[in-house]
């Protein structure tokens, strides 16, 4: 007499008999796993789980207007500011400096627009001397690029990866932020850091416009008020910065046991809620500024004190 069959055996046989193929557990495991990752790199509108329609959404809004409105805007920042930085001219007179050139810290810089000396020199590279904006833009511009919200911007904008909520991407994978270039992304703290010296360095050069061209304190002019302007909407961005909060309160176990970094913490959060705002209106500013200060110091027009 043959012995009894194990239960799990039963079943299989079970399983044969009514034409149901059952796998082992493990292999059970592998191929939801392989599944997932297959669904993970097929999105948008190459997803399986997607529904067969051939609309590429069901949005009947004019959902591309605000990509279109953002690069649009993006587009006019990068051709002008790469214009300015080339320009090497029109950026400085006393007592403005243009923040796409503060601080100048390179020997051909222009006279009296060195407030915090010449380390770095005077470099060439093919008989042309290097613009002292490309030196110090690195910073602001990687600070914005890594932007929590910047990305979220520029990827629907210029990417279409998605181009607005519920409308198919075109890509055929997404891997996130893990490989390079994306990976530098990553960085967006340092970069945080290094605007928060720039910051600074920009309120200075606030205060200082309260002199007059001969360097006489106790005066205010129409463009002490546009570099006030700009160096407080530049604090607001990044006081509201999501890794702002994080720095501040994010690390925290018990909230009760720090209260003043608590208080500090319920501030940013509440700034946080118009981030995108004050991203958008610092980087206006900061153009308008810098244009501001080329139109005083090409002579197109008279930098007006009040007193």
């Amino acid at each position: 007499m043959g012995s009894n069959p194990t239960p799990s055996a039963r079943v299989r046989v079970v399983g044969e008999l009514i034409g149901v193929h059952l796998e082992k557990p493990e292999k059970r495991e592998e191929n939801s796993l392989q599944s997932i990752r297959r669904r993970a790199l097929a999105t948008g509108v190459f997803s399986s789980s997607r529904a067969a329609i051939k609309e590429r959404t069901l949005r009947t809004d004019r959902w591309w207007l605000q990509p279109a409105i953002t690069f649009g805007v993006l587009i006019a920042f990068i051709i002008y500011a790469t214009f300015r930085a080339f320009e090497k001219k029109y950026y400085f007179t006393e007592p403005l400096i243009s923040p796409f050139y503060s601080p100048c810290l390179s020997t051909a810089c222009l006279d009296g627009s060195a407030h915090f000396g010449t380390p770095i020199g005077t470099i060439s590279l093919f008989g042309m001397v290097i613009s002292p904006a490309l030196f110090i833009l690195i910073f602001p511009l990687g600070f914005r690029l890594t932007c929590y919200y910047y990305r979220k911007a520029y990827y629907r904008s210029f990417w279409m990866s998605p181009p607005a909520c519920a409308v198919a991407e075109p890509h055929k994978k997404y891997t996130g932020e893990t490989r390079a270039p994306l990976i530098l992304q990553n960085g967006h703290r340092w970069f945080f850091y290094f605007g928060l010296i720039f910051n600074v360095i920009l309120t200075y050069d606030a205060i200082i416009a309260f002199k007059n061209p001969e360097g006489e304190w106790g005066h205010m002019s129409v463009g002490t008020l546009i570099l006030l302007l700009n160096a407080a909407m530049l604090w607001l961005y990044s006081a509201s910065c999501h890794t702002c909060r994080h720095t501040i309160g994010g690390r925290l176990r018990n909230f009760s046991k720090h209260p003043l970094r608590y208080k500090m913490w319920t501030w940013v959060s509440a700034l946080n809620e118009r981030h995108p705002v004050y991203a958008w209106i610092s980087l206006i500013v900061v153009a308008l500024t810098d244009f501001y200060v080329r139109l005083v110091a090409s002579g197109s027009i008279t930098n007006y004190y009040f007193f």
